[in-house]
Order: structure tokens, then C-alpha cells, then sequence
């Protein structure tokens, strides 16, 4: 409820609980929200110093909730005209850009970033600021930061916002990768595979490309090239879009059944296997034992009459399953 003010969870929780007390002193306070008294004067100084609470008149010692919309509406309106003054400001400073990135040399159509905690912030930028699509190439050797510390990709998919992401195929080794790929396909995110892949890029709404500068093989970014709206951007964008024509889908959590006879555990064996995974690799994607990836295998290939691996792929593929 504070946050927009910029404060904690835990001022929200104390002001909800003075909220429903008459009075109360520190102590009791801080039994009711269940925290120890030095944290609560704490949390209680800071919601006196923006008139959220009050001491009592007859008991100096004891505070009450002030109203919530007198208190808080002055504080939500200052908030609403520095925002609405910081948006104007915004305008002004991208026209500012579009006029400077209008006159660029063709030399100054790429600002290198330098350092991998300033390609972090770069990516972190990218991902905040995309309102439609962000389009990723993600290679098995370079990650210039983890899937779970990636909340900026978190938020963008919660706003709405497309991710297409071309993955080389050892990435799907990766413990847990399927999983979340699977847990995100539902907010927007698709997956596609291809052997390999030249670099790790980031596009987003195609205005502007971020791609590390690296050695392959050398997991250390030194840093990073920023690529603004010109010829190379268009050519950037090109290889991805042709790459993600070309690549197949890794649909994990599709579970369509297209015909009877199999499973969606099957199908996503199937996926995976025509993928290039090994048995070992889709029986950690799908959390079964390299045993059970072998005998489902064989007895798809008995339920189809067919004597070969290659002869079930593409007996799979004709039937829909993968």
C-alpha cells in the first residue's frame, strides 16, 4: 500500500496495525506486528516524519493512525506532479536524443560499454524499457547474467511484453531449463533451438541491440557494444529474424495431444530428443531416469512398428507428437 511513497512492506504492515487500534504505545505495537521493539520505533519514526501517525494529545507515549486520505492523498499528489514533471522531462531529453542520433557518423552508430557490471545495467535498461518485444540469442558458454537474477525480464513479461529467445542447443542441458521455459510460455515467452550461434545478443522493440564483446570460449565479458537505429542495426535484426525462422520450436509446455496413442510426457521426450538431446539430458529436462527415457523409447517404437531411432523421429513428425 506504501510502496508508491517509497516505503517498505514492513511500514505497510505497522500502519495496518496502528490502523486498527485506538492507541498504542512502541511495545504494544511490536508484539502486534511481531517484530522487536527497535525495529518498530523504527519503522514508527519514519511514518510520524510523513504525518501517517501521531502521538496522542493526552498521552504522549501512546500514537494513533492519522486518517489515511488526509495523510495520504497530500503525499500521493506530490508524488503525481514530480512524476508527471519527471515524464515531461523524458520528452524533452528523447527529442533531445533523436536530434543528436540524427546527426551520428556512421563511426558513432555504436557506443561500447565497457566493464560487465555496466553490460548488466545496459541489459537491465533494454529489458525495463521494451513495450513490445525483446528478442534474445542465448548461448551455452556466455550469460551475462542468470535466468533467476534477470527480474527486469520478470517485470517486462508481467507488463506484456513478447520475449522470442533462440537458445543454442547444449543451453538445454542446463538443470531446470525446460521447467522454465515451461513456466513461462504462458506470460509471452517463446523458445526456439538451433545448434549454434554466433553471439549473445539482445534487441529490444528493434530500436537499439546490446552484444558482448567476448572471446567464444572465454566465459569473462569485458563489455559490450550498443548498437543505435542505422544499417547495422537492420542487419543485427535481420540475422535474428532469419535465424528464428529457420529454428524449431521448443514448445515445453504446449501439452497438446495429437493423437491418443501418446502422452505429453512423450511428446516433450519426442521434443527433446529430435532437439539433439541425449537420452541422459531429456530424462533431467523432464525430472525422469535415463532408464525410463530408455524404455518409453523403445516401446514408442514398438507401438509405431517401426526398428530404428531415426525411423520413430520421423514417424513422430508425421503424426503430429513432436
Amino acid at each position: 500500500m506504501l510502496e508508491a511513497i517509497g516505503l517498505a512492506d514492513e511500514h505497510t504492515a505497522v500502519y495496518r496495525v496502528v490502523l486498527g487500534m485506538p492507541s498504542a504505545d512502541v511495545e504494544q505495537i511490536a508484539q502486534a506486528a511481531s517484530i522487536s521493539v527497535r525495529q518498530a520505533r523504527r519503522i514508527l519514526d519514519d511514518l510520524e516524519e510523513l504525518g501517517l501517525i501521531a502521538r496522542q494529545a493526552s498521552s504522549p507515549g501512546r500514537l494513533v493512525a492519522s486518517p489515511p486520505a488526509v495523510a495520504l492523498l497530500p503525499i500521493l499528489r506530490e508524488r503525481e506532479r514530480r512524476l508527471a514533471a519527471s515524464h515531461e522531462a523524458l520528452v524533452q531529453l528523447s527529442d533531445l536524443y533523436r536530434q543528436g542520433a540524427a546527426q551520428r557518423e556512421v563511426a558513432d552508430v555504436v557506443d561500447v560499454v565497457l566493464g560487465p557490471e555496466a553490460v548488466v545495467q545496459r541489459l537491465a535498461q533494454l529489458q525495463a524499457s521494451a513495450e513490445e518485444q525483446v528478442c534474445v540469442f542465448v548461448l551455452e558458454d556466455v550469460a551475462l547474467v542468470s535466468g533467476p537474477d534477470n527480474v527486469e525480464e520478470d517485470l517486462a513479461l508481467a507488463r506484456g511484453v513478447r520475449y522470442r529467445v533462440v537458445a543454442e542447443r547444449a543451453v538445454l542441458e542446463r538443470p531446470g531449463f525446460v521447467e522454465t521455459v515451461r513456466e513461462l510460455e504462458p506470460f509471452g515467452e517463446e523458445v526456439r533451438v538451433v545448434p549454434h550461434l554466433p553471439t549473445r545478443l539482445f534487441i529490444a522493440d528493434d530500436t537499439m541491440a546490446l552484444l558482448p564483446m567476448y572471446s567464444r570460449g572465454e566465459r569473462k565479458i569485458s563489455g559490450g557494444l550498443l548498437v543505435h537505429p542505422s544499417g547495422l542495426l537492420d542487419l543485427v535484426i535481420e540475422t535474428f529474424e532469419q535465424t528464428w525462422r529457420s529454428a524449431p520450436v521448443l514448445a515445453a509446455s504446449e501439452g497438446v495431444v495429437r493423437d491418443r496413442t501418446i502422452t505429453p510426457l512423450d511428446s516433450e521426450l519426442l521434443t527433446l530428443l529430435l532437439l539433439g538431446l541425449t537420452d541422459a539430458a531429456a530424462g533431467a529436462q523432464l525430472g525422469v531416469s535415463l532408464r525410463t527415457v530408455q524404455r518409453r523409447v523403445a516401446e514408442l517404437m514398438d507401438e509405431v512398428g517401426v526398428t530404428t531411432r531415426i525411423q520413430l523421429g520421423a514417424e513422430a513428425v508425421r503424426r503430429g507428437w513432436a
